[in-house]
C-alpha cells in the first residue's frame, strides 16, 4: 500500500511516462529498468530531465506559500492588519502557541523527489547518444543546478539533512537515515554542482524561460558560496566576490558572454511589457496554459500565485468589490497576506526625507472605485469622516482610496482633507507606530460618534489599508472558469536577477577587505534606482537594509537574516518587528521536519529539528 505522504521521500522517481507515480521507501526502485532503458534515446533522457523540474514548479518558486517560507517571519512582513491569529507558522513563529509540525509536508517531499530524479538523470547520464561532449554535459548540467537549487533550499530551511547523490538501491535504503550537515552539503553537492553548471549550461537568450542558463548557475554560485558565511566558513568568500564581479564585468561591458543585462531605470524592472523575456532576470519561470494543456501540476488555474499575496483589504470598503472584471486588471486580485512591517516603510526614507524613489515603484498606495458609491452615515462614522462627507458619491473610475506618507510631496494638503475628502484618506500615522515600530492596532477618533470614541480603544479600521507590494502584479491571465473567478497568472517569476548580484559582491567585499569596495557596488544598485547614494563606511547592516528595498518580496529575506546572524538572538527583531520578536526562539531559525515523515522512520524523535 502506497503511503501518500511519503511517496516521494528518499527514493527514485519515476518517469512522466509512469503518470508521475513515486515510490515509497518500500518500493526503493520499481522502474529502474525502464529508466535504464529510457535513457537510450535522446528523446527518453530528456524526459529524465523533464522530472527534475516537477517539484521545482509544484511547490518552489511562484508556488503556494513558498514566498510564505522565504519572506514570512522576517523583519519586513506581517499577517494582513498585523493579526496574530492566523497564519501563525509563516508570519509569527507560531505565535507562542504548539508549533505546526506538518506545514512543511510538501517542500520536504518535493525536494527529496527533486533530488531522487536529479540524481537519476545524473546517474544515466552517459547513456544517451549526444554527438558531442558539450550536448551531453549540457543536459547534465541541469540536473545539476537544478539539485544544488533543491539541496540549497533545504539546508536553508531545515539545516542538516540526508544528502543522497546516488540513486537509491536495495542496498542503500534504509529506515533510519542520518543527516548531514549544512556545510558538508555545500561542500560537496551545491557548490561543485553549480560549478560544473557554469560551466557546461548554455548562454541562452533573454526569451530562456525556466530551463537554466550560463548566467542563472553564476548567480546561484555567487549566492551559494556567500550563504556559506552563515556556518563560520569564510572559505569561499572570495569565490563569491570573484563570480559576482564575473557578471557584474559581463553586465558593464554589454553582456557578451554571459547575455546578463541591468535595466537602466528601476520602473523597467516590473513592467509587465518586459515580464516574459526580462533581461534583468538570472532565471526566471513561467507557466503555460491553453486550450490544449497546461503546464502545471497543481492545475491550470494553480500557476503563479505570488500576485495573491501582497494586495490589502481594498474591498473592505464600499466603493470597491471583488469581481471577475477587476480579477483581470493589473491592480485586481484578492486580498493578499503580507503586509509591510513599519520597519520595511522606514527603509524608504532617505537621509534628507525624502522617500527613496523605489518606495512608490514597488509599492502602490492608490486605488479607483470600480463602482459607484455613496458615503453612508455608517461609513463616516467608521473612517471618522465629518458628517458633512454623508451623501457625497463616488463614481466607477474615482479615486477611491489613498495612503499617505509622510514624506510625500503632497502629505501636508492630502492631510488637511482627511475628515472631508469624498476618498478614504489613510495617513501613515494612523497605521503605523514609529515610536514602537509596529502597527497600532488601536485607533482615537477625531469625530466622536457613538461607539467611535477619543480615548484610542476602538479597533482600528484603518489598518486594513497599507501599502502594497505591485511586483508580482498581474494582468496577464488564463481563464479556467470565469464564474468562479479561475484565472491562472501566466507572469514569470524572477528567482535571481542581476541587483542582487551587485549586493552580493558588496557584502562579500565587506567580509574579505573591510567593505572598500563596497559603496561601489551598494551606489550601482542605488544610482540606477534614482536613490541618494550612501556615503562613509558600509556595513552588513546597510547591505541588509539595502536587500531589503530592492529585494523585499523575491524569496531572500529568511535567509538573509540567518546568513548576517540576525537570527541568533531576538536582539534585531526587538528593533525592527517587536511583534514578532516575543514568539521568537533561535530554534525557529529551522522549519519543522514535517512529523508525517518522522513518524515513518524509526529514528524520527533524533531526526527532529530541536524544539520540535
Amino acid at each position: 500500500m502506497k503511503r501518500i505522504y511519503i511517496k516521494f521521500i528518499f527514493c527514485s522517481v519515476l518517469f512522466s511516462a509512469l503518470s508521475l507515480h513515486s515510490c515509497t521507501l518500500e518500493e526503493y526502485n520499481p522502474g529502474a529498468f525502464t529508466k535504464e532503458a529510457l535513457a537510450t534515446s535522446i528523446d527518453g533522457y530528456e524526459t529524465l530531465i523533464n522530472q527534475c523540474y516537477f517539484a521545482m514548479e509544484r511547490f518552489y518558486y511562484g508556488s503556494a506559500d513558498w514566498m510564505s517560507l522565504t519572506e514570512g517571519d522576517t523583519d519586513l512582513w506581517t499577517y494582513k492588519a498585523n493579526e496574530s491569529t492566523s497564519y501563525t507558522q509563516w508570519f509569527w513563529f507560531f505565535a507562542g502557541t504548539s508549533p505546526n509540525t506538518t506545514y512543511t509536508n510538501n517542500w520536504w517531499n518535493g525536494t527529496y523527489d527533486g533530488v531522487g530524479a536529479c540524481n537519476e538523470a545524473i546517474a544515466l547520464g552517459d547513456k544517451p547518444p549526444y554527438t558531442t561532449e558539450e550536448e551531453r554535459n549540457a543536459k547534465i548540467a541541469e540536473a545539476r543546478f537544478l539539485r544544488a537549487v533543491y539541496y540549497f533550499n533545504a539546508v536553508e530551511q531545515f539545516g542538516a539533512v540526508t544528502m543522497l547523490t546516488e540513486p537509491i538501491t536495495a542496498e542503500t535504503l534504509t529506515y533510519s537515515p542520518t543527516r548531514t550537515d549544512p556545510m558538508t552539503i555545500y561542500q560537496e553537492v551545491i557548490l561543485p554542482d553549480l560549478r560544473f553548471a557554469s560551466e557546461w549550461l548554455p548562454t541562452g537568450t533573454h526569451a530562456t524561460t525556466t530551463t537554466p542558463t550560463k548566467k542563472a548557475a553564476l548567480g546561484f554560485l555567487a549566492k551559494a558560496c556567500l550563504q556559506t558565511y552563515e556556518y563560520g566558513s569564510t572559505e569561499y568568500l572570495q569565490e563569491a566576490l570573484d563570480t559576482a564581479k564575473k557578471l557584474i564585468t559581463d553586465c558593464e561591458t554589454g553582456g557578451g558572454k554571459y547575455n546578463t543585462y541591468m535595466y537602466p531605470s528601476y520602473s523597467e524592472v516590473f513592467k509587465e511589457s518586459n515580464n516574459w523575456e526580462n533581461k534583468e532576470a538570472l532565471w526566471k519561470h513561467r507557466w503555460y496554459a491553453g486550450a490544449d494543456g497546461h503546464g502545471s501540476s497543481n492545475g491550470n488555474y494553480k500557476l503563479n500565485r505570488n500576485d495573491e499575496y501582497f494586495l490589502c483589504n481594498i474591498n473592505k470598503f464600499g466603493a470597491r468589490e471583488d469581481n471577475q472584471e477587476t480579477r483581470l486588471t493589473w491592480e485586481g486580485s484578492i486580498t493578499g497576506i503580507f503586509m509591510p512591517t513599519q520597519h520595511l516603510l522606514s527603509l524608504y526614507v532617505q537621509k534628507d526625507g525624502t522617500l527613496d524613489p523605489r518606495f512608490h515603484e514597488s509599492f502602490t498606495t492608490e486605488w479607483n472605485a470600480n463602482k459607484n458609491y455613496t458615503w453612508d452615515e455608517s461609513a463616516v462614522h467608521m473612517y471618522d469622516k465629518e458628517e458633512t462627507v454623508i451623501g457625497k458619491a463616488l463614481n466607477k473610475g474615482d479615486l477611491a482610496i489613498k495612503f499617505i506618507m509622510p514624506q510625500d510631496i503632497d502629505y501636508a494638503t492630502e492631510k488637511q482633507k482627511e475628515h472631508i475628502s469624498d476618498y478614504l484618506l489613510i495617513d501613515y500615522h494612523h497605521v503605523y507606530s514609529n515610536d514602537n515600530n509596529n502597527v497600532n492596532m488601536n485607533y482615537a477618533y477625531t469625530n466622536v460618534t457613538g461607539n467611535y470614541k477619543d480615548d484610542g480603544t476602538n479597533e482600528n479600521q484603518f489598518r486594513y489599508y497599507y501599502p502594497s507590494l505591485n511586483k508580482h502584479n498581474s494582468s496577464n491571465y488564463y481563464v479556467t472558469n470565469a464564474s468562479k473567478q479561475r484565472n491562472g497568472n501566466l507572469n514569470a517569476t524572477f528567482i535571481m536577477r542581476m541587483a542582487e548580484v551587485y549586493l552580493i559582491a558588496a557584502e562579500a567585499d565587506i567580509y574579505l577587505n573591510g567593505g572598500a569596495n563596497a559603496a561601489g557596488y551598494i551606489n550601482k544598485v542605488r544610482e540606477r534606482a534614482g536613490a541618494n547614494p550612501l556615503t562613509g563606511s558600509i556595513t552588513v547592516r546597510d547591505i541588509l537594509d539595502e536587500r531589503g528595498r530592492e529585494l523585499c518580496g523575491e524569496y531572500c529575506r529568511f535567509y538573509d537574516l540567518k546568513r548576517t546572524g540576525m537570527f541568533k538572538n531576538s536582539e534585531y527583531l526587538e528593533n525592527t518587528h517587536p511583534d514578532l520578536a516575543q514568539f521568537f526562539h533561535p530554534n525557529y531559525a529551522l522549519r519543522p521536519i514535517s512529523t508525517t515523515f518522522t513518524a515513518t522512520i524509526t529514528n524520527g524523535s533524533e531526526y527532529q529539528n530541536p524544539g520540535y
